[in-house]
């Protein structure tokens, strides 16, 4: 799948997102450092840069409304919550089609829980290597929302598409993270 990035530095926005493209950004947080500890464990080497990012959101509409799982579950927010960070907006390539089934999957699942186990799957993994997946049905996590919802286009995961982290999607797409001089702003609360 072809896509096309772009780096939004804060105080800015995409002035061109479409739903069924998706942002892939950082948060400061907790978990979100956590998260980006575990991705270390699995990416390193030159696939290392891929862990600068630990949340992704689907964008649903072309004003800017996302679709985002978050610890409190699965939610509506928008771009302009992101607007005092640094985020990155993956353009893909699909038909109007494929993001309309996009956009009504993650619609399907607003109210979802935020799936902690697939969270301690995600965690056994990367501590142990081996190859285990599970989780709840029903319930997401942030990266996992995303690759679902790209399912509905050409995307093809190597992993269990409902355990993908937000590093997975960036090596995916081969979003390279923004220049080291680029201001991160405040970050979001992943």
């Amino acid at each position: 799948m072809k896509v096309r990035f772009e780096h939004i530095p804060p105080g800015q926005a995409d002035p061109d997102p479409l739903p069924g493209d998706f942002i892939l950004t950082h948060g400061g947080e907790f978990w979100s450092r956590v998260i980006h500890f575990g991705q270390g464990l699995r990416f390193m080497g030159k696939d290392q840069p891929y862990t600068y990012w630990n949340h992704s959101a689907l964008i649903v509409s072309a004003d800017g409304r996302l679709i985002e799982a978050l610890g409190p579950g699965v939610r509506r927010n928008t771009l302009a919550a992101y607007k005092d960070t640094q985020y990155t907006v993956v353009h893909i390539d699909a038909s109007a089609e494929d993001r309309a089934e996009m956009v009504a999957f993650a619609e399907h699942w607003i109210g979802a829980r935020y799936d902690w186990a697939t969270i301690v799957s995600i965690t056994i993994s990367l501590l142990t290597g081996a190859k285990l997946s599970f989780g709840f049905a029903g319930q997401l996590i942030c990266s996992g929302l995303v690759a679902r919802a790209l399912e509905r286009t050409s995307a093809i995961f190597d992993e269990e598409p409902s355990h993908v982290m937000p590093a997975e999607l960036a090596k995916l797409f081969d979003i390279v993270p923004p220049p080291p001089q680029t201001p991160k702003g405040k970050p979001a609360r992943c």
